[in-house]
C-alpha cells in the first residue's frame, strides 16, 4: 500500500529536462523516448517490434577481388594471395569482419528497445480548449508504467495531489488511478479559469506539455441609442449608434441587418470603449433616409465565437419627410388650343400646407390648390407646368411637358448668301412642330421640288444657280400653322451688261445711248468707248457720262446700274460706228455694243401733212352733214308754225331784209326744243358757206322738229359771225 502523499511535500513543477516529448502513438515507449530503464537480458523479457518502417539489411559479402580467384583457408576463412599485395588483402579481411558485426549490433538494438517498455510514459496529454462560461472543461492525462504521485499546475501552481483537490470546489481528477488515467475537470467554468494547464509525474520527472484553456463569454443584448424608436428627418444624414456592454470574451463584432439582409453597403466604425468595462464597444451606422425608410426596422446584432447566433436589438425608423409629390396631365396628348387639367398629389409627414404652381419657371397666377385647368399652346411642349408642394420640413417639385400638336413654326429662317462662281452653297431654316413637320425647297415662281429637310445644298454653283429659294412647310394635322421663308443666293461672278433700247437721233441733234449693268461684287467701273476715245464719267467734248441705279435689280445677280451717254449735236459719223459699254469687277468684265439710230426730216413732214389732209377732210364731211341738216328742215310744213326769230344786224348802207322780231306763234304751240352743245365742231374756213349767207350778217335760228317727223336731223343750228356755224344737234 503506497502511503499518501500531500501536495505541499511536492515541488510546484519540475525543471523543464523532465518533461517528456509526446510519444507518437498509443504504443508502449522504447527506451529511447523514455530515457532511463534499466537493462535485462533479451531472452528474459518480450522484444518489442522494430520501428515502423525498419528492416533488415543482410548485405551479401562482395568478392574482394572481382574477376580472379579467392584463395581460402580450410577452415573457410579468407587466406591470403601470394599474388596480391599484404595491405590489400588485410583491407578484405577487415571488411569481412565489419560485415558480419552488422546483423550482431542490429539485433542487440531490438533487444534494448524491448527492454525499455517498462520506462514511465504519457499515453494522453492535454491539449488547448475552448469553453463557454458557466460550462464543464476536462483536461485528460493518461500515464503508462507510473505508479507514482500525479498533479496538475495552472500557470505554474500545483494543485495538489488528491483526486478531490482540496481548495478548489470547482476543480476535480478523475479516471482510475491504477490504469493511469488522471483527468482534470472543471466545472461551472469562470473566467478566473482561463489558464495554461499541466499534468505531472513527479516521481518519474515527467511534464506534460502546457495545454491552454480559453473560456468564452457570451455578450449582452446590445443597445440602439435612442431606440426602440428614433425618429429622422428623410434626407438628412444620420448616425445609428449600437452598444454592447459587458465582460463578454473574445470582443464581440456588431452588425446591421434590415429585413435579414446584413448592410454591407453602409459605413461602420467600431471602437472600443476606453471608459467602459473590458470588452464593451460600439458600431455606428451612417445612413440618410427616404421617406420609402418610415416603419422600417433595423436590427443591430452582436455576435461572437461564444454566441455565434448572436443576440439582437431591433430599433424602428420614424421619419418626418418633405411631400413626395406626383404630377399626372389629362390628357396627355392635346391638340393646340384644347384643355387639360393636371392634378398634383402628394404624400407628407407633416401633412401638407400648401401648393404652387408654375409654368416654364413662371408662376401661374390664381393657382393655388392641388388641380388645375388651363388652356394648351405651342410652348407646354417645351415649357413644363411643375407643382410645388410644401410642409413644415420642406418642399418638393415635380414637373412635367404636355404632347401638345400644333402646326409648324418657324424658328430660324434661312440667311441670304453670297458666293463666287463655283463654290458651294447652302441653305438652312429650322422649322418647330409636333409632329415634325415636312419642309420642303424650291425656287421661287418654280414648284420643282430641290430638296426635303432643313438644309438645301448647291454643289458648284453658277450664275444660272442665282436667284430665290423657298423654304416651305405643310399645314400640321390642326390645318394650322405652316408657311415658306425665302432667302437670296447671289452668285458672284463677272459683271453682266445689257444694251437698253435708245431712240434714233436727228442728225446735229441730241442722242442718248443706255446700257445695264448687274454684277456682284458691284463694278469697280462702267465705261463707254468708241473709235477715238472713252469716259467713265463726266463730260468730254460732246459727250456725256450719268450712272444710277437700276430701279429693280436682276435676281441673284446683284444689284443693277444703268449708264447713261448723251451725244449733244450728233455727226454723220456717229450713226455708223459702235459704241461699247463695258463693266469690270474683281472677277472679270462683261460688255456689250450699242448702235446709235438714225431718224430722217422727210417722213415726219409727209406725217404732219397726212394727219392734216385726214382733219380737212373730216372737217369737210361734218360741215356738209350739217348744212344738209338745215336746209332739210326749212322745207318742212312744220317749220311755219314755228316761232322763228331772224335778227339781220345790219349791212353797211343801213338796210335790212327784215324788220323786228315777229312772233309766229304762241309757246303753247311749240313743241320741246332740245338744246345740244356741239361746240366742239367749229369750221374755221372763212367764206365755205358765203353762198349759204346771203345777208352776211349774223343768224339765230331755232327750230323744232314735228315729233313724227323720222327725217329731222337737226333740232339749233347757231351761226356766230361770219364762217363760224354751232350745231346743237337733237335726235327725236
Amino acid at each position: 500500500m503506497q502511503p499518501s502523499v500531500q501536495a505541499a511535500r511536492f515541488p510546484a513543477s519540475l525543471p523543464d529536462s523532465a518533461r517528456a516529448p509526446p510519444p507518437p502513438s498509443r504504443r508502449p515507449a522504447t527506451t529511447a523516448e523514455w530515457g532511463e530503464g534499466v537493462v535485462q537480458n533479451c531472452p528474459e523479457e518480450p522484444r518489442a517490434p522494430p520501428p515502423q518502417g525498419a528492416e533488415t539489411i543482410e548485405s551479401p559479402r562482395p568478392s574482394p577481388n572481382p574477376g580472379r580467384v579467392q584463395v581460402s583457408n580450410p577452415d573457410g576463412t579468407p587466406g591470403f594471395d601470394p599474388g596480391e599485395p599484404v595491405q590489400q588483402q588485410v583491407g578484405w579481411i577487415l571488411g569481412d569482419t565489419l560485415r558480419m558485426l552488422v546483423p550482431v549490433l542490429l539485433v542487440l538494438a531490438f533487444c534494448l528497445r524491448g527492454r525499455a517498455g517498462l520506462a514511465p510514459h504519457f499515453l494522453q496529454q492535454p491539449e488547448d480548449q475552448v469553453v463557454l462560461l458557466g460550462a464543464e472543461a476536462r483536461l485528460p492525462c493518461a500515464l503508462g508504467a507510473y505508479r507514482g504521485l500525479v498533479q496538475w499546475t495552472k500557470d505554474g501552481l500545483a494543485l495538489g495531489g488528491e483526486r478531490d483537490l482540496p481548495g478548489w470546489s470547482r476543480y476535480w481528477i478523475s479516471g482510475n488511478a491504477a490504469s493511469g488515467q488522471h483527468d482534470l475537470h472543471i466545472r461551472p467554468v469562470e473566467l478566473e479559469d482561463q489558464a495554461s494547464y499541466e499534468c505531472q509525474a513527479t516521481q518519474a520527472g515527467l511534464r506534460s506539455r502546457p495545454a491552454q484553456l480559453h473560456v468564452l463569454v457570451p455578450p449582452e443584448p446590445p443597445q440602439v441609442l435612442g431606440g426602440p424608436s428614433v425618429s429622422l428627418v428623410a434626407g438628412v444624414p444620420a448616425n445609428l449608434t449600437c452598444r454592447s456592454h459587458g465582460d463578454a470574451h473574445p470582443t464581440p463584432e456588431l452588425l446591421w441587418f434590415r429585413d435579414g439582409v446584413r448592410l454591407d453597403g453602409a459605413i461602420f466604425r467600431q471602437t472600443p470603449l476606453k471608459e467602459g468595462p473590458i470588452g464593451s464597444v460600439e458600431s455606428i451606422l451612417s445612413l440618410t433616409p427616404s421617406s420609402h425608410d418610415d416603419g422600417a426596422t433595423l436590427v443591430c446584432r452582436a455576435r461572437s465565437q461564444a454566441l455565434p447566433a448572436g443576440k439582437d436589438t431591433a430599433v424602428t425608423l420614424s421619419l418626418q419627410y418633405p411631400p413626395v409629390v406626383t404630377l399626372s396631365a389629362e390628357p396627355q396628348t392635346v391638340q393646340e388650343g384644347e384643355k387639360v387639367t393636371f392634378l398634383c398629389q402628394a404624400t407628407a409627414q407633416p401633412p401638407v400646407t400648401g401648393y404652387r404652381w408654375a409654368k416654364g419657371g413662371s408662376p401661374v397666377l390664381g393657382a393655388r390648390g392641388p388641380m388645375l385647368e388651363i388652356v394648351a399652346d405651342a410652348s407646354f411642349l417645351t415649357a413644363p407646368v411643375s407643382c410645388e408642394v410644401s410642409n413644415a420640413v420642406g418642399s418638393a417639385n415635380r414637373s412635367t411637358a404636355l404632347d401638345v400638336q400644333f402646326g409648324p413654326i418657324l424658328q430660324a429662317k434661312p440667311k441670304p448668301l453670297s458666293v463666287d462662281v463655283g463654290e458651294d452653297a447652302s441653305f438652312s431654316c429650322v422649322w418647330r412642330g409636333n409632329p415634325l413637320p415636312r419642309v420642303t425647297w424650291t425656287r421661287r415662281r418654280d414648284a420643282q421640288v430641290l430638296a426635303s429637310g432643313p438644309t438645301l445644298r448647291l454643289p458648284a454653283v453658277g450664275p444660272e444657280d442665282a436667284g430665290d429659294y423657298v423654304c416651305r412647310a405643310e399645314p400640321g394635322l390642326s390645318g394650322r400653322g405652316g408657311g415658306a421663308a425665302e432667302a437670296r443666293l447671289t452668285v458672284n461672278a463677272p459683271p453682266l451688261v445689257t444694251a437698253l433700247h435708245s431712240a434714233p437721233a436727228f442728225l446735229r441733234g441730241p442722242a442718248r445711248l443706255q446700257c445695264l449693268v448687274f454684277a456682284s461684287p458691284a463694278p469697280e467701273a462702267v465705261v463707254w468707248s468708241w473709235d477715238e476715245g472713252f469716259l467713265t464719267a463726266g463730260s468730254r467734248g460732246r459727250f456725256l457720262v450719268e450712272t444710277f441705279p437700276a430701279p429693280e435689280g436682276l435676281a441673284g445677280q446683284g444689284p443693277g446700274l444703268i449708264s447713261v451717254l448723251h451725244i449733244s449735236g450728233t455727226q454723220e459719223s456717229d450713226f455708223h460706228r459702235g459704241f461699247n459699254c463695258t463693266a469690270r469687277n474683281r472677277l472679270g468684265e462683261g460688255g456689250t455694243q450699242v448702235s446709235l439710230g438714225r431718224r430722217d426730216l422727210l417722213p415726219t413732214v409727209r406725217i404732219v401733212a397726212g394727219l392734216a389732209a385726214m382733219a380737212t377732210t373730216l372737217l369737210m364731211i361734218i360741215t356738209g352733214v350739217a348744212l344738209c341738216c338745215w336746209r332739210h328742215g326749212r322745207g318742212q310744213s312744220s317749220f311755219s308754225k314755228q316761232k322763228n326769230l331772224v335778227r339781220i344786224p345790219g349791212s353797211s348802207d343801213g338796210s335790212s331784209s327784215r324788220g323786228p322780231e315777229e312772233e309766229t306763234g304762241s309757246s303753247k304751240d311749240q313743241g320741246p326744243i332740245v338744246h345740244t352743245d356741239h361746240s366742239d365742231l367749229v369750221l374755221d374756213e372763212e367764206g365755205a358757206l358765203e353762198t349759204k349767207d346771203p345777208t352776211n350778217g349774223y343768224y339765230k335760228v331755232r327750230g323744232v322738229s314735228p315729233p313724227t317727223s323720222p327725217d329731222s336731223c337737226v333740232t339749233s343750228l347757231q351761226l356766230k359771225g361770219p364762217g363760224i356755224f354751232n350745231l346743237h344737234n337733237g335726235l327725236s
